[in-house]
């Protein structure tokens, strides 16, 4: 498949193609939907050292055991849970009939909602393109995928390697600018699935809207760590950084802002910066630091942090590195006393800036979260079960880690999505499965029923029958 679609109709006819083969086998067997993931899975690990280099380049510097760590070692493993898990996930489910349905039966079959559609972002471009399409292949769908623009390098790549792994007609990759973006969420998929900017998802749900295709949107948001109260105060630090620091905090649920106890910023920012000490020795020259993925976003993250302090607030760099805009390499910052209407406080910062807000009582904590849309993630370090219950109880995210950050989404058995602003729906795992099927419900109907009893003319037994029904 070329890779430099011109327009809508080259869409439209790959579109097709994949209608047509799911006309023809609208039901694939397990050992069919098996082989693709096994094949899906081969095809990563076999060229690991190609992807890498191919996002290496498009990043300018992406850490190779970044790419190890958070993409292909999340996907195999999701692979080999599907692998374990799909048989089962393809059977009927028996449900309940209620008593005056017997002796009717009643199941829910697990059936594949045709072709796909896959947006996937520029962060986590092999994760976010290949996890959606795990679930899709397992329940039995065909799959079209729409790479990110900026990182061209891995969407060549990952097409051949799609291309070659795959007909057409099962899966294929797009790339291309914005134009090609839009023309490929207006397609009539059976299931569109995006992850990106909450600004570009309603854009996105706008488009999908006009043909009722159903959308999954993963779209991020500002997701809060709070250090309670009760929390071992360094471990916590050390975790909120780490998962800031990953991929250089261009990642969907990365800590967006930290809410400590009132006096304790100092603190936090001195172990911060011997934490980042530890994690990326010698900053400049470390390969393990991932650089920001483009011009326009550098100067977005000096244009946050120059205008926060030109607000009032404190820049605290956590590392001696000063950012380069030659290599796009962004040294992590703390900031403190940022004014609620600097746009880092209400812009999701996507980056290496942790704004850290000072609360006096958890309740306060609390209650800044819920004045604000509901993040994709939140984060808690508390030891105090109470604590913890009344902050999972009383606020509302996407997914919760609690004495940890981002490993949420490295947990097979969990749901991934958002909530409101943040995002629409779930996958992962079973989830995935459900999402890319449609759970019909059926019943069963034996010969010998009552239905005659509640047949017209409705006279003296029908009203008995239905004194009865209302009695119990």
């Amino acid at each position: 498949m070329k890779n430099d679609l011109p327009g809508a109709s080259a869409l439209e006819e790959v579109l097709l193609a994949q209608r047509e083969a799911y006309s023809r086998e609208p039901y694939p067997s397990w050992e069919k939907r098996a082989g693709h993931l096994r094949a899906l899975r081969t095809m990563l690990l076999d060229h690991a050292d190609a992807l890498a280099d191919a996002l290496d380049a498009d990043f300018g510097r992406r850490s190779k055991a970044e790419l190890l760590l958070s993409e292909l070692w999340l996907v195999k493993s999701e692979i080999d849970s599907a692998l374990r898990h799909g048989k089962r996930w393809m059977r009927p489910r028996r449900r309940a009939t209620g008593i005056w349905l017997r002796p009717a039966t009643a199941k829910v079959i697990p059936q594949p909602l045709g072709v796909v559609g896959i947006v996937a972002p520029w962060n986590y471009p092999i994760l976010l393109a290949v996890g959606p399409l795990i679930g899709a292949l397992a329940a039995g769908n065909r799959a079209m995928i729409k790479m990110s623009e900026l990182t061209p390098r891995t969407g060549e790549l990952f097409a051949q390697l799609i291309g070659r792994t795959f007909a057409q007609e099962q899966a294929a990759v797009v790339n291309g600018d914005a134009s090609v973006g839009a023309a490929f969420c207006a397609l009539p998929f059976d299931h569109l699935i995006f992850t990106g900017s909450t600004r570009v998802g309603r854009e996105v749900m706008r488009a999908a809207a006009a043909n009722l295709t159903p959308v999954t949107l993963e779209l991020g948001g500002k997701s809060p760590a709070i250090v309670g109260p009760h929390a071992r105060f360094e471990t916590a630090v050390d975790s909120i950084m780490a998962g800031k620091t990953l991929n250089a905090g261009q990642t969907c649920i990365a800590p967006d802002y930290v809410l400590v106890p009132r006096g304790q910023e100092q603190a936090f920012v001195e172990r911060a910066r011997a934490c980042m000490a530890r994690l990326y020795p010698d900053f400049t020259r470390n390969r393990d630091y991932t650089t920001i993925v483009s011009d326009r976003h550098f100067a977005r993250m000096r244009s946050l942090a120059d205008e926060a302090a030109s607000l009032g607030a404190t820049v605290h760099p956590l590392s001696d590195a000063q950012p380069d805009a030659s290599s796009r390499q962004f040294p992590p910052c703390a900031v403190t006393n940022a004014p609620e209407h600097s746009a880092l406080m209400h812009e999701e910062i996507f980056g290496p800036l942790l704004p850290i807000v000072p609360y006096d009582t958890i309740d306060d904590a609390i209650r800044y979260v819920n004045a604000r849309p509901r993040p994709l993630a939140l984060y808690l370090f508390d030891n105090e079960r109470v604590t913890v219950e009344r902050v999972l109880h009383e606020t509302v995210s996407g997914g919760v880690a609690v004495n940890e950050t981002l490993l949420q989404i490295a947990c097979e058995g969990l749901p991934f999505g958002g909530v409101g602003a943040s995002g629409i729906g779930a996958y992962h795992g079973y989830d995935g499965f459900k999402t890319f099927s449609k759970m019909k419900p059926v019943l069963f109907q034996p010969r010998l029923n009552a239905r005659p009893l509640l047949l017209p003319p409705y006279g003296r037994r029908f009203h008995a029958v239905m004194r009865l029904m209302f009695r119990f």
